[in-house]
């Protein structure tokens, strides 16, 4: 028990850097680790582990989102054109993405996790854009269907796999013109509707497992608390690392999780 506690201690530190210096707010990392821990032992709920690594990667990811969202407006770093009225068409999402993850069972939703990996990674090495933005090129406003229909979109895949959009949302401000740190940045706050939906969906949900549905309470709190001394820490080196270095590091970062979820099924 004490070994689990450390692995997911460990694993939540992990996330606090990721949320701060990438915007995962935690799914990336929660997801892969929680269903690896669940499927690893006879905790309770084993069978529906992908539903609670999702539902507990979303509860994880409202703290560290609004946590790491509040101190990136401290620092002057969020943009409110970026922000608002795209939270709102993501949060739209969000809801029929819950529900839809709850309908599907565990396997589709790991190769549905695993696809939107593999995609994005490519996506993000082969379309210019993204690892670079061209100088001089200064930050565009986002257009009515990037904010409807984009928002939307984005909540919807985001709040079905518990991953918060931030893959979705920063390649698409990276293409706006924002650098990396702002970008990620920005990432932070638009998860915070995801997040708070999918958790309210899944925590009501009367197939749940547990007090707080398909929520692992137990997980969510260890990995809280590696990761909130983590993001305490990781916001002061925040806009120091080089802008290609970072874009380089988000991409690396998604191809390891993609070879632990592909290795987790071996």
């Amino acid at each position: 028990m004490l070994t689990l506690f450390l692995t997911l201690l460990l694993f939540g530190c992990l996330t606090g850097v990721t949320t701060v210096l990438f915007g995962f707010g935690g799914g990336f990392v929660t997801v892969p680790v929680v269903y690896g821990v669940l499927t690893a032992t006879a905790r309770p709920g084993a069978a529906d582990a992908m539903h609670i690594a999702v539902a507990t990667s979303a509860a994880v990811m409202v703290v560290n989102a609004v946590v790491a969202a509040r101190a990136s407006w401290r620092q002057g770093r969020l943009r409110r054109a970026y922000v608002w009225p795209l939270a709102a068409y993501i949060a739209l999402g969000a809801a029929a993405g819950s529900f839809a993850a709850i309908l599907l069972d565990g396997t589709t939703l790991r190769v549905l996790f695993a696809a939107y990996l593999l995609v994005t990674i490519t996506d993000s090495v082969l379309r210019k854009g993204f690892l670079s933005v061209a100088p001089g090129t200064g930050p565009k406003p986002l257009g009515p269907a990037t904010t409807t229909l984009g928002g939307t979109g984005i909540g919807l895949v985001a709040a079905a796999l518990g991953v918060g959009g931030s893959v979705m949302t920063v390649p698409m401000l990276r293409r706006r013109g924002l650098p990396m740190a702002e970008a990620t940045a920005l990432a932070n706050p638009l998860s915070v509707p995801v997040a708070v939906t999918g958790t309210l969906v899944y925590a009501l949900a009367p197939a749940g497992t547990g007090p707080l549905g398909y929520v692992d309470l137990t997980a969510g709190a260890a990995l809280l608390l590696g990761s909130l001394p983590a993001i305490a820490l990781t916001r002061r080196v925040t806009g120091r690392v080089p802008d290609r270095v970072h874009s380089l590091a988000y991409v690396t970062l998604l191809v390891v999780v993609l070879v632990a979820m592909v290795f987790l099924e071996r």
